[in-house]
This record gives structure tokens, sequence and C-alpha cells, in this order.
């Protein structure tokens, strides 16, 4: 028989502790970023401090309230509400008010929310919900399209709003689906995607017009590291998924000597000749072996290896294309920063070079509370938003956000046991969802302040200024939180 198991018995109290001390150390963290030297009282609390204040007290009785509500809720209302997300979505790309470029806000009244914020928690009850069938396989054609299709619906919706740092938020639920079943192939791939068209990208030079010139430069040495990484993994796969070594040595071989041909005509006939071209026809060599390989044999295997050699070359083909014509001109240059093409000190990379100073001024142990200077004098631009993690490192150091970054991994890791604990592949599923949301949001936010990925624009979760982060994030968590209580309950029944 059923007992009425207390719910605050039920609950995660450390998970909870954690986001208390997320929340206050992000409210501390704003009113030091906007702070005023000219305020005589230390805590008069106005303007955006006070703003977070009501975001918060608002964030707590939302909390009470998820909780309260009955776990079986969120799974019946999944498809739902992601649906009507999807809605609003669309209708804000008309509605909404240019800022900043973007149409992703809408305005009532005084108050702005950002549905982009509440879609990434609609898509993960809905992805749970769905892979929490019975009869649903990851690995089926039919039902790894259906994901895809929920994953990528608001992601396009989104870029379309102009807000492309808020669409990349959704891929990070593919880490998710590797968790469920999802072939670890398909992450490796991702991974030699971004690599190819950040190694084409970075690393590719136009053949110089003087010849004397070209001698003391290897050309297009980003094409050169694309295709011979494509050749390399090709034989990675050929050993570990095909088991074939007479074809790993030919293959092998095959490359060795065009690679040696290519050399010795650099070398000792032509300073000027392009190695991109020997790269290519190692990759091309490599294509038509596995091709005629697979005919030969009559088996697959071969056939998808050599399918990734031909679209690695046409991926690398297409960077320079996608760079021009698919990227906004402000992701262009910002890219360019990060990856040092251009120096654009009082442009794009103006706020990235203004956060390392402020990080780099806190030293060791920092200036200390209200005593920075790059913060308090405004040069840091969204110091209170985006750049909320510059603030931390200013006056706290080197120590004070080591603290901070181990906290929050400790956070990710509470949230990651508890996702793991689950027995019901729904709460599993809908756990693992949020801890990607998460450590998306963590690792790029900071990353991007520090100057080593692209800024996008993206909140430090529970440390950021912002209503809708705030309230997005309080609702993916303490959903999660409540599910979790729900397997107590079930536990304490059993």
């Amino acid at each position: 028989m059923r007992r009425n198991i207390n719910i605050l018995k039920s609950l995660d109290w450390f998970a909870i502790a954690m986001y208390l001390l997320l929340v206050v150390c992000g409210w501390f963290a704003i009113y030091a970023a906007t702070y005023d030297f000219e305020t005589s009282e230390l805590f008069s609390i106005s303007g955006r401090p006070a703003s977070q204040l009501v975001w918060i007290g608002c964030a707590f009785v939302l909390a009470v309230a998820l909780l309260a509500i009955d776990s079986k809720f969120y799974s019946n209302i999944a498809y739902i509400f992601y649906a009507l997300m999807i809605v609003l979505l669309i209708v804000t790309i008309f509605i909404s008010p240019d800022i900043k470029g973007s149409h992703s806000w809408i305005r009532i009244g005084s108050f702005s929310i950002q549905p982009a914020e509440f879609a990434k928690y609609a898509t993960a009850l809905c992805l749970a919900r769905m892979m929490s069938v019975s009869t649903f396989d990851i690995r089926r054609p039919g039902d790894f399209a259906k994901v895809m299709g929920v994953i990528f619906l608001p992601v396009l919706i989104i870029i379309a709003q102009s807000e492309t740092g808020s669409a990349l938020v959704f891929l990070s639920l593919l880490l998710m689906l590797y968790r469920e079943g999802m072939n670890g192939l398909i992450l490796v791939l991702g991974v030699l995607a971004a690599a190819f068209f950040i190694i084409v990208l970075r690393f590719n030079a136009p053949m110089p017009e003087d010849t004397a010139e070209a001698a003391a430069v290897l050309q297009n040495y980003g094409y050169v590291a694309a295709f011979s990484l494509a050749s390399v993994v090709a034989g990675f796969f050929i050993r570990n998924y095909t088991h074939d070594d007479r074809l790993l040595k030919i293959y092998a071989a095959l490359i060795a000597v065009l690679w040696i041909a290519g050399f010795i005509t650099w070398y000792f006939l032509d300073k000027s000749f392009d190695l991109a071209y020997v790269a290519l026809t190692a990759l091309a060599a490599g294509f038509l072996l596995l091709f005629a390989w697979g005919v030969y044999k009559f088996r697959m295997a071969y056939m998808l290896i050599a399918l990734f050699l031909a679209m690695s070359a046409g991926l690398c083909f297409s960077v320079d294309y996608a760079f021009d014509n698919i990227l906004e001109p402000h992701q262009q240059i910002r890219i360019k920063v990060v990856l040092g093409l251009e120096d654009d000190p009082m442009g794009a990379g103006y706020n990235v070079r203004q956060s390392k100073i402020a990080i780099g001024s806190g030293g060791f142990t920092g200036k200390g509370f209200l005593n920075g200077t790059q913060t308090k004098l405004n040069y840091v631009p969204e110091q209170d938003t985006d750049f909320i993690f510059c603030t931390i490192g200013e006056e706290r150091g080197f120590l004070g956000t080591s603290a901070f970054v181990i906290l929050y991994l400790v956070f990710l890791l509470r949230l990651i046991y508890l996702a793991e604990r689950q027995r019901s592949s729904f709460s599993r599923i809908y756990g693992y969802c949020v801890a990607c949301i998460f450590f998306f949001h963590f690792a790029i936010n900071i990353g991007m302040v520090i100057g080593l990925l692209p800024v996008i624009g993206i909140p430090l979760p529970f440390i950021s200024y912002g209503g809708s982060s705030m309230w997005s994030f309080t609702l993916l968590l303490f959903t999660f939180l409540r599910l979790d209580a729900n397997r107590m309950e079930v536990l304490q029944n059993d």
C-alpha cells in the first residue's frame, strides 16, 4: 500500500543549497558590476540589483510551485508545452522589436521576456517524453530523425530571430543522446567537422602571386592539414570498423607513396608546388580504393568510410562559402578575432580585450569587493550580463574564480549524479538534458569571457542579470528536483 511521503524529506537539499549559493553569488556580482562610486550607502538597492531581487523572489515562488506539482504533470504536458513554445517562437519573429539586430524579445509594458530561454525547457521535456516510450530506440533511423526534428526545429526558428547564441545551446542536447545509446561515432564526426572548419579557416593562406615569395611559405596549409587529418582518421576507421589488416596496409602504403612523391616534387623540383594537391590526391586515392574494395567485398562499411573522405573534402571546400555567405558580418569578425586572423581592439575584440584586462588586473587574490576599477568605470560592456564573470575575476582574483569554477563543477556533477540514479527513463533523460544545458552555458560563457571562444551572447546561469534566464534555469532545475523527489517516494514505497 502506497504511503504518503513528505516531499521535504525526498528533496535533494544539496542541489538546492548549491542553487541558493549560486544565486547569492550572482546577485553580489551584479551589485558589484553596477555599483556607483558616488553612492554614499554601501547597499543602496536600486536599478538592476533591485530588479534582480524581484526576479530572484519570483524564481523562489516558481520553485515552490514546481515542487508542489505532481511529477506526472510534467510528462503529460510535454508535447503540448513544446507545441505552444514553437508557436510563440514563430510569433516572436513578427512582433518583437529590433534589439541590437535580434528579434527575440517580447515586450509586455516595461517588462521584456525572451521565449528562446523557455524553449530549452520545453524541448527537454519533449525529448524526455518521446524517448521514454518503451518502443523508442535511438539507433533506429526513424526514431533518430524524430529526435533531430525536435531539437533542430527551435534552432532554425531562433536563428531566424538572429539569436544564434541561444540556438547553439540546443546542440548541447546531443550529449544526452550519446548517454541514451546514440552511436558515439556521430559525436566524433561532429567534432571532426568543427575541426575541419577551424583548420581551413585559420590556416588556409592564398597563393602569393610572387613565385619567390611562394618558395618561402607553404600555400594552402589549411587544406593540407585538413585533408591529411581526414586520411589519417579514415585509417583508424578501417582498423576499428572493418578489421581488414590487408586493406589497411594497402591504404597506408598508397598514402605514403603519394606523400613521398609530393615532397620530392616540392623539395627538389618546384618550391612553388602546392602540397594541398598532394593531400587532396591522397584523399581521392583513398576514396577510390575504399569504394572499389567495398564493391569487391560487398560490404557497406568500406563504402561509408569512402563517403567520409568525400564529405570531408566537400566540407573543407565549402568553408569559405559558408563563412562568407551564411554567417553574419558581426559573427565573422568575432570568429576572426578569436582565431587571430584579425586584430580589432576597438571593435569586435573590444569586449573580450577589456574583459581579459579586468580579470588579469585581479591578480592572485583580487582587488576586493567593490574595488574593481575596470568594471566600476564601465570599461567592460555587458559586464552584468554576458560578461559577469570578469567582475568576479577582478574582485576575487585567481583564488576567487577558481573557487567559483569548482563550485559550479560540483553543481554540474551533482546534476549528473542525480540523473544517473533515476528509476524512470523520463526523469533520467530530462535530468541529462538539464545537465547538458547548464554545462554548455557555463563552458561557453566563461570561454568567451576569457577569449577562448567567440562571443555569442549567452548568460551564465544564476549569475548573469536577467529575469528570463533566472526563471528558465529555475524551471529546468526544480522540475528535475521534483522528478528526483518522486524517485525517492517510489523507493520508500517499494
